[in-house]
């Protein structure tokens, strides 16, 4: 089985397990216990949010571990904006996009129904591209409290002009918080000046159930779980210590292995979808062709049903998907293809591949390639 769906999870590293297995056993105290098994767990966690906080270009004491990328992003969002509230002005506006992952969507339309958040969607083209003069003139419309972007897009893998979107909203001296969970360990975070980075580690090969949010100090974070005041207060609960030590040791080896692993895999998702537009005649890449994740092809196969070429692929030991993952039973066209301007019964025979860190052999594109031709021709209509 060839396994494409690195975008929903990846495997956990042995080198990730190996890390993770002293403080599963020997050192397994509460990191808030004061004896010397607590005092242990405590020392890891300090240390993987080191090690998190360089990763990302922050300060350690910045670094707030979550559940996953779900829950980081919805402490940037909501407790950014509620955190807000506290503070003169009291702004009252949040600017996103409609391509954007559920959870900042939820997390917008929440803030709108109970707390009165005007909600601004920022239109995007037919690559899912935010045009940094749409930002400006959205924030030009009044006070905003918090912009929120996904980096790169999980379902058609178009990655924005972060820095250009990041330095129009600072311009007007609004914060932004950066849905990084699809770049991390692809593309170099360091550099950004987001306010809030989101991540998720099982995108890294962790297990899952572990991410983290880094917050600028300034930026005022009203909590969303409370309880004994861990992660400085700004969410309560036992750190998961194992979890934390995971999610550092996979940053390291992702980043130390980012260049190489970037240049190869792009080449090889470039010749797979090459291959695939000249096998395939109705496929339709999604996404921006230039400013994409390295490892992600998205297609559209008009007259098929994306669930039926999922069936084949996996017949014939490919397994891969027809989006996002985290849109649990739904049956509806992806929103995000609808938001780029793709008709429904178009966005529902939606494919996409993600490919991992570690190249594949030489000659697989054009082999997956005619497997994808082959299932399409297998469904089509």
């Amino acid at each position: 089985m060839l396994y494409l769906d690195h975008a929903a999870t990846s495997p956990v590293r042995p080198e990730v397990l190996e890390a993770m297995q002293p403080y599963l056993t020997g050192a397994y105290g509460n990191p808030s216990s004061h004896h010397t098994v607590g005092e242990a767990a405590a020392g890891a966690l300090e240390w993987a949010r080191g090690r998190v906080a360089a990763a990302l270009g922050r300060r350690a004491s910045e670094v707030v571990f979550t559940s996953g990328g779900t829950e980081a992003n919805n402490l940037a969002v909501k407790g950014v904006v509620l955190g807000a509230a506290h503070e003169p002005p009291a702004r009252r506006r949040l600017i996103t996009t409609p391509i954007e992952h559920a959870s900042i969507l939820q997390s917008a339309e929440y803030l709108r129904r109970l707390h009165d958040v005007e909600v601004t969607l920022l239109p995007v083209d037919e690559h899912g591209v935010v045009a940094v003069d749409d930002l400006r003139s959205a924030l030009d419309e009044g006070e905003t409290t918090l912009v929120s972007l996904g980096h790169a897009n999980n379902e058609i893998g178009t990655v924005q002009d972060a820095a250009a979107l990041i330095a129009a909203a600072h311009e007007h001296g609004v914060p932004v918080h950066l849905d990084a969970v699809q770049t991390a360990g692809w593309l170099d975070l360091r550099e950004l000046d987001a306010d809030c980075i989101s991540i998720a580690g099982h995108k890294l090969g962790t297990p899952k159930g572990i991410g983290a949010v880094a917050v600028r100090s300034r930026v005022p974070l009203e909590p969303l779980l409370h309880g004994g005041g861990q992660e400085r207060g700004r969410r309560s609960g036992t750190e998961n210590v194992a979890g934390a030590v995971a999610l550092a040791t996979a940053l390291d080896l992702a980043e130390a292995e980012r260049v190489r692993s970037t240049e190869t895999v792009a080449a090889q998702t470039t010749e797979f979808i090459a291959a695939v537009r000249s096998a395939v005649p109705q496929a339709a890449l999604t996404g921006s062709v230039r400013h994409r994740l390295p490892n992600l092809a998205s297609f559209t196969f008009a007259g098929t049903s994306g669930e039926a070429v999922l069936l084949e692929l996996e017949r014939r030991g490919v397994v891969s998907s027809s989006g996002s993952a985290c849109a649990a039973g739904s049956d509806e066209p992806s929103p995000v293809l609808l938001a780029i301007g793709i008709p429904a019964a178009v966005a529902q025979t939606s494919v996409r591949f993600t490919f991992p860190r570690a190249p594949l052999p030489a000659g697989s594109g054009q082999h997956l390639a005619e497997l994808v031709a082959a299932a399409v021709a297998a469904v089509s209509s």
